[in-house]
This record gives C-alpha cells, structure tokens and sequence, in this order.
C-alpha cells in the first residue's frame, strides 16, 4: 500500500514545510518593521510578504487534495512530479510578490496551469474508477484493444 502513496507523501511533507518557511517570513517582517499581530498593515514590503504567505496558505488545500486525487485515481509519479512543479512556482510566486507586485505574475498563473492539470487528471481519474467499476466499462482496455 506505501508503495502507492509514497510520492504523494513525500511531497504533501514538502508542502507543510515551504507553507512553514513563508509563515516564518511574515514572522521575520513584523519584526523587521515592527508590526505586532494582529495588524496586517504596514509598509509595502511589510504588506507584499503577508499576502503573498496568506494567499499561498488559501491554495494550499486545495493543492493537497488535488495532488492526492490525482495520485490516487490517475498516476502517482504524474501526481508527484506536478506537486513538486506546484511547490516551485509557488516558491517563487512568494519570492517574486516579496520583491514587487508585478513580479508575481508570471509564477501565479504557472502554479494555476499546474492546478488545472491536476484537476484535469483527477477527474480523469475519478471517471475512470467510477465507469469501470459501477458501470464495468473500462475506456483503458476499449483503447487498447
């Protein structure tokens, strides 16, 4: 069973550990322009780190349950390579969105197009399982037949 899921895992523990380097980043700017919690406001710079962290962290559930449903239901390896993909763009849409506003872009909708192709084979997946096993057709053995 491990075996099936290991890569996934592997790479949901990458992801906790890049969502605790961003939120150690906000932690680094508030005290660096000395803003206590809960304010959220402050100098640009200030501002740019925590959207940045806090825009990642609404993705992030949604990254790990695709990334696991994509593995799960279409290939683990596809799924894994993805999610490492994903942590990428998202690490440097954080470091780009630090730097300027503007810098965010381009790694923002690369990390979306990851996100898509995750929804795309998760539901591929997902229709795969339920067309073979509720309605006994299998598409893979038609195609290859």
């Amino acid at each position: 069973m491990l075996e099936h899921i290991h890569l996934l895992a592997a790479v949901t523990v990458l992801g906790v550990l890049e969502q605790a380097y961003f939120f150690l980043q906000v932690i680094h700017a508030r005290r660096t322009f000395g803003i206590s919690p809960p304010s959220i406001s402050g100098p640009p710079e200030f501002e740019r780190i925590f959207r940045a962290q806090v825009n990642s962290s609404e993705y992030f559930p949604i990254f790990v349950a695709l990334l696991w449903q994509a593995g799960l239901f279409f290939h683990q390896g596809l799924a894994a390579a993805l999610g490492l993909l994903y942590l990428y763009a998202r690490y440097c849409y954080f470091m780009g969105y630090r730097a300027s506003s503007s810098d965010r872009l381009a790694p923002i909708y690369f990390s979306t197009g990851v996100l898509w192709v995750l929804v795309a084979a998760a539901a591929l997946g997902l229709l795969h399982f339920f067309l073979s096993h509720y309605v006994g057709l299998n598409v893979l053995r038609l195609l290859t037949a």
